[in-house]
């Protein structure tokens, strides 16, 4: 079966990485150097927001795989 070509999750993951950076630039430059630990929480954030995803992921390719192995075991 032929991959999708748009991933929601991998959208979501390239957003969310995309809006930290941003984030992080700005901080940088409106605050100076008091920006430091609101770019601390920022990079936090988007760690939780990549691991989070990549569980989603996970989640959602071993499910696809009991489905399959399940099919399998169904049509023998």
């Amino acid at each position: 079966m032929a991959r999708p070509t748009y991933d929601p999750l991998r959208a979501l993951a390239i957003g969310t990485q995309a809006a930290g950076l941003i984030a992080i630039i700005t901080l940088e430059t409106v605050l100076g150097d008091g920006a430091r630990p609101w770019q601390g929480v920022t990079l936090l954030l988007m760690l939780a927001a990549a691991l989070s995803i990549a569980a989603v992921r996970l989640y959602r390719h071993k499910r696809a795989q009991r489905e399959r192995d399940r099919r399998r075991m169904t049509d023998e």
